[in-house]
Order: C-alpha cells, then sequence, then structure tokens
C-alpha cells in the first residue's frame, strides 16, 4: 500500500529534477517561466498530502510548499491519477472535469500544465 513516503509521484518528481537540468528542461523554464505546486495524496485528496514545488523559472523541482511567494498555480490529486496525467495516460482538463485534479490559482498558468512538462518516462 502507497504511504506519503512511498509515493509513485516521488519517482516521476525525481526523473522530472533531472530534465530541468537538461537543455530541453532549460527550455521549458524559459518558454514557461512559471512555478506549479503539486499536493499529492496517497489515497484521498486532502489527506496525507506531499507537496512539490515544480519551479519552471530557477528550473529546479522540490519537496515542500514554494517559499518564495505564491505559485501561479496548485493542483491537488491522489497519487494515482496524477501518474496517469504525468504518464499522458488521463488528460488534465478531462481529470479537472472528473474531480481528480483540483486547482487553485492562475486558470491561466493551469491551462499550460501539460503532460508535454514532464519527461517521457523510461521505465517506472
Amino acid at each position: 500500500m502507497a504511504d506519503s513516503s512511498n509515493l509513485k509521484s516521488d519517482a516521476i518528481m525525481e526523473q522530472m529534477k533531472q530534465h530541468l537540468a537538461t537543455d530541453a528542461g532549460k527550455q521549458l523554464t524559459e518558454k514557461l517561466g512559471l512555478v506549479y505546486q503539486f499536493h499529492i495524496a496517497p489515497k484521498k485528496l486532502g489527506f496525507d498530502e506531499v507537496v512539490y514545488t515544480v519551479n519552471l523559472k530557477k528550473g529546479e523541482v522540490t519537496k515542500g510548499l514554494y517559499e518564495g511567494g505564491k505559485p501561479d498555480a496548485s493542483f491537488s490529486f491522489k497519487d494515482e491519477d496524477f501518474v496517469k496525467v504525468a504518464l499522458g495516460k488521463m488528460n488534465p482538463q478531462i481529470a479537472f472535469m472528473r474531480g481528480a485534479m483540483k486547482i487553485k490559482g492562475s486558470l491561466s498558468a493551469a491551462q499550460k500544465f501539460t503532460p508535454d512538462i514532464f519527461p517521457k518516462p523510461s521505465k517506472l
């Protein structure tokens, strides 16, 4: 069973960290320049959430709340739904409409959140 220290999302965020250090990752930071915060819950939204900050201004991924003010957009997911969206198996708009993803902050910033910002998984 997933507990808050053993989420599938952890592996994706780790890959994201490495991806942002590459040339393709640097192009993302130049193109988007946004800060996203992800609240990822093992089973139920709002409970035992692990928070990640994906800073596409500086090109870094950190565990914990964004310390430079307010993020451009915050997303809440269950771990399995985040993995589906990150891997391109679920469209973010559909996830939102189904209630699998909650958004706070700028909707225009949130609309730039697509599976394209994640590295293509080699193997999870």
